[in-house]
């Protein structure tokens, strides 16, 4: 079956797409899900080429492995449980996080981790992990479109198995020795051209097909990191803790300037500041004290409308699991970061909470959107529009507010 695929001159990466997945339904190769198009696809043979994994002393020596959540992986995903290993798994699309732990229930039987390995089992099976779960990745599978001998991998085009090892890398959860493996049809492996690869591109150690095992003694260096500028805006909002991964590495110094972010785009956030600075002006006695003490209460506000306060129109959104040691200041400065500085914040820290007063429920949905997925001092933060608020107005300068989280 080797070279099957025979790539047209010049062939682009969506070319090479495209005549593996043509190949892969005309040759009765597909397997479920189908059409294998703009997928990662599955083949028939999947389970056998998963299974040779357990030939490989590197994954007889790994006890952290993270495998992407396609259908053909499914067959590794099965094999790292029964071998009793930590198995981690991306969250589709990375939309709620970066990885969901499996944790299979106690005494598991073969029927259960069979589950356990599906997608449906990942959902019902799995605990989340975020940017600070301290995970220590000793080997990476994940699918592929074509790849070549040589270990140069091609993806179905959204970039997010690149994006997730570079994340790893971000985090401190892979090396620069960490086995990448992919497991394909033998015809999926084909002669991609090196000019077709960039440097955000990830490339494999292992090929695993039905018939072969491949070492590709690949040494063209894999991804170091998020490479910010080749990120745009688009994809930060599709990924949430991209977000959160942005906003701590800009504290640590880095450039994280996006693709399409220009000059004049920095002022974009200086109503989140004129706005800041508004809030501390209008609450100085409370934040000269209050600020200077972890998990004291108080209120921040800008200048409200007394016609909006009365109507009853603002929005609340509910800011928890905040880590014990967080200061307000903290938090206001990821507000500022994430354009979601509120009207008013009322801080609620000795109850690891906060609530943010928005001016209508469409600016604190947005917020809330924004805010997904953020992450401070280890803690991912809980996010989400209060349910069953009445706002009383002020008293004093402290804002009253009643949900069912009091």
């Amino acid at each position: 079956m080797e070279g099957a695929v025979r790539l047209r001159a010049g062939a682009s990466k969506w070319d090479v797409r495209e005549q593996v997945w043509d190949y892969l339904e005309a040759s009765g190769l597909a397997a479920f899900p189908r059409p294998v198009h703009h997928r990662i696809p599955n083949f028939e043979g999947s389970h056998q080429a998963c299974c040779s994994i357990k030939e490989l002393d590197e994954f007889n020596r790994a006890n952290e492995i993270k495998v992407d959540p396609d259908k053909p992986l499914e067959g590794v995903r099965l094999a790292a449980l029964q071998a009793r290993k930590t198995l981690l798994v991306p969250t589709p699309r990375l939309r709620t996080g970066l990885f969901n732990k499996i944790v299979p229930p106690s005494g598991a039987t073969k029927e259960i981790l069979r589950i356990c390995a599906t997608s449906q089992g990942v959902k019902e099976y799995s605990v989340p992990i975020g940017l600070d779960g301290k995970a220590r990745v000793d080997l990476v599978v994940v699918g592929s479109v074509a790849v070549s001998e040589k270990g140069w991998r091609i993806g179905k085009g959204e970039g997010y198995a690149d994006m997730e090892y570079a994340m790893m890398v971000s985090m401190g959860a892979v090396q620069k020795d960490t086995p990448v493996i992919t497991i394909v049809h033998d015809c999926q492996v084909v002669d991609i051209a090196e000019e077709l690869l960039d440097d955000h591109d990830l490339t494999v150690d292992y090929i695993l097909t039905p018939t072969r095992t491949i070492k590709t003694n690949c040494k063209r260096l894999k991804p170091q990191g998020i490479i910010w500028h080749k990120v745009s805006y688009e994809m930060l909002e599709k990924i949430p803790i991209l977000k959160s991964l942005r906003y701590r590495e800009k504290q640590a110094g880095k450039d994280v300037t996006l693709k399409d972010e220009h000059p004049d785009l920095a002022n974009a956030s200086k109503p989140a500041v004129l706005n800041e600075k508004a809030m501390a002006e209008n609450t100085r006695p409370q934040a000269a004290t209050g600020s200077a003490q972890i998990g004291q209460q108080y209120v921040e506000s800008d200048s409200l409308s007394p016609r909006l306060e009365e109507s009853g129109m603002l929005t609340t959104v509910y800011v928890g699991n905040i880590p014990p040691t967080t200061r307000v200041s903290e938090l206001k400065c990821a507000l500022r970061e994430f354009h979601a500085t509120p009207l008013r914040l009322n801080w609620q820290g000795a109850q690891h909470r906060a609530f943010l007063n928005y001016k209508d429920k469409a600016t604190a949905e947005n917020a809330v959107s924004s805010l997904k997925g953020l992450s401070l001092r280890g803690n991912i933060l809980r996010v989400e529009l209060a349910k069953n608020q009445r706002n009383k107005g002020q008293v004093k300068g402290k804002s009253i507010v009643k949900n069912e989280y009091e």
